[in-house]
């Protein structure tokens, strides 16, 4: 192990200039720049983007070594002694790319979308500062200093969901986020204190090495502690009911914090203390438990949201539940992947909802929306490649990492949470069919002075949206990171292609173009099982061109129809053929 002088100053940069940027921007903000208070903190952060491209590459280039570097002693404390260290491997490198490049566009995507704002500089200044913690949290060499990096995402969480502060209902959820993320932590805590006393150190290489001398009932406990702190970080089930409420803030925060980068924190702690996880097959059932639950309970609530915020927030916790479920399951490769993938795809999605509401000066409400396609053309088309990679449409990014997880979980036998992951993918197609057509189809259901006043969002809000849409379309077949490795030590590999789910997709690809016509919502609304807000879209539709002839009376025998045909097709195509394959 060991590293050249340039990945020192790579990895030393990284969070630094951020703080730096932090420092001085809060300190001289108001009073020197003003309206200008942008500049250093995006210059500083695209610099860290950049290093943060060149550790990637470096990582993906040196997969037979980890570069470990101890700066200095941070703790020292009896027999307890922490170094201030940092830690690059195949992991690292992943989430320094997904969080540079997603930073650094939420940064250059807020210039426009937070103009004339009277806490402009305060914004960018924690923005900063939240680019730090993030760094630090993925560097870290150990849980000490990771946990450092974890309390301070918390933070800026905090005051970032809460920044428009003098509005109640974000003070609310600011202080709702900050105190159920601190029940996570004290479990976090716990799991920390437990690592100590039985390996004598809280370094990653240390702990990971001194698995075996931990007691079966040790590591459960530790691994369930540390779990704990993952569910309240990534919001999932029961904790997950901050991250709704965290919409209050403003939208680029949404994009970055709570879509992209804090909220994986959990998956990637998880992923990060993976050699203590696969030697407890009771704490491996627990993630993957909870994680199935979680990704369709979200899934089921985004349908019958009418926030396009809170869809997409829902839709981003179902989706943190999915990368749970892959670890759990051992498709530690395909949960990482999709990490990966669901980081700019989900941050697209947020920041085109945030030009949307920018354009409808700031409505929210999806009824109150429609027609916008030709209004607003390239959050239209940016927005729909998002839709496209959260259904999992080939050759979007999204179908190639959930039909690994699908697969994985399949083959290894784990029959009913293959089940719920199907059901989840299947709601997602409606939910977001839902979304797109709500939002971009039909007439604009807006009050006259909304409507007089829409418009395209400027430059410097669509540029991001454009860079954020490519690597959706061009992050394709994940058989690259089958050699994916975490600190030398083999993973669980995923199934690569073992299984024809082939009609499966077929099947969530019609729904999702089904929903776009309008029949996806209203059909599944005709099913007694599955009620849908929403259902009154394909009533309308048909009443209309019923009435035109008379045949009103037969609308609903229609909507029936279709309705049964679809699960026909689902028999048919998927269910049967698994069946006799198996």
């Amino acid at each position: 192990m060991g590293g050249t002088q340039s990945m020192k100053i790579a990895v030393a940069l990284i969070p630094l200039l951020p703080l730096a940027g932090f420092l001085i921007t809060l300190l001289f903000g108001k009073r020197y720049f003003r309206t200008k208070a942008h500049i250093l903190p995006v210059a500083l952060v695209t610099v860290s983007a950049a290093l943060s491209i060149y550790a990637f590459v470096w990582a993906f280039t040196h997969q037979d070594s980890v570069f470990v570097w101890n700066a200095f002693t941070w703790v020292a404390a009896g027999r307890f002694s922490v170094s201030w260290g940092f830690l690059v491997d195949d992991l690292t490198g992943v989430m320094l790319l997904v969080v540079g490049v997603i930073g650094m566009l939420v940064h250059y995507y807020s210039i426009g979308y937070m103009k004339d704002d009277e806490g402009y500089y305060r914004f960018f200044a924690y923005l900063n500062l939240f680019m730090f913690a993030m760094f630090i949290l993925i560097l870290a060499d150990s849980y000490l200093l990771l946990f450092l990096g974890w309390e301070g995402v918390g933070l800026c969480s905090y005051l970032l969901i809460s920044f428009w502060f003098r509005k109640k209902s974000a003070s609310q959820a600011g202080k709702k986020a900050f105190l159920v993320n601190r029940v996570g932590d004290f479990g976090f805590t716990l799991g920390m204190f437990l690592i100590f006393m039985s390996t004598g150190t809280l370094q990653f290489v240390g702990v990971f090495s001194k698995v075996g001398m931990i007691s079966s009932g040790t590591l459960l406990w530790i691994c369930l502690l540390l779990f704990t702190g993952a569910v309240g970080k990534s919001a999932q089930f029961p904790l997950h009911v901050w991250l709704p409420d965290a919409m209050e803030g403003p939208t680029p925060v949404s994009a970055l914090i709570h879509a992209a980068t804090m909220v994986n924190a959990g998956v990637y702690m998880v992923a990060r203390s993976y050699p203590l996880f696969v030697e407890s097959h009771t704490a491996m059932l627990v993630v993957m438990i909870i994680g199935s639950f979680t990704s369709i309970y979200a899934a089921y609530i985004a349908m019958t949201q009418n926030d396009i915020k809170k869809v997409i927030a829902y839709s981003t916790i179902s989706s943190l539940g999915f990368m749970f479920m892959a670890l759990g399951a051992g498709a530690w490769v395909a949960g990482i992947f999709y990490l990966f993938a669901h980081g700019f795809f989900k941050g697209l999605l947020f920041l085109c909802s945030g030009s949307v509401i920018h354009s409808m000066s700031g409505e929210q409400d999806m009824r109150k929306m429609g027609g916008l396609r030709k209004k607003i053309p390239i959050t239209f088309w940016t927005m729909l490649i998002g839709a496209l990679a959260m259904v999992g449409v080939i050759p979007f990014a999204g179908f190639w990492a959930k039909d690994e997880i699908i697969a994985g979980d399949f083959t290894k036998g784990y029959y009913v949470v293959w089940a719920v992951a199907m059901v989840t993918v299947l709601l997602t197609a409606v939910y977001m069919g839902r979304l797109m057509f709500l939002t971009f189809w039909g007439e604009n259901r807006a009050d006259p002075e909304v409507k007089a006043h829409i418009h395209e969002s400027p430059w410097v809000m669509t540029v991001p949206l454009i860079l954020l849409a490519i690597p959706i379309y061009t992050i394709m077949d994940p058989a690259g990171w089958s050699n994916f490795s975490i600190l030398s030590i083999d993973t669980v590999d995923t199934v690569m292609w073992q299984v024809p789910f082939a009609g499966f997709w077929f099947v969530v690809q019609l729904l999702f173009w089904c929903g776009w016509f309008n029949f996806v919502v209203g059909t599944f609304n005709a099913l007694p099982l599955i009620p849908l807000d929403g259902g009154y879209i394909l009533k309308e539709g048909v009443d209309r061109i019923f009435d035109r002839r008379g045949w009103l009376q037969y609308s609903g025998y229609v909507v029936s129809a279709i309705s049964y045909a679809m699960l026909a097709i689902l028999l048919a195509v998927v269910i049967l053929p698994t069946l006799v394959h198996s």
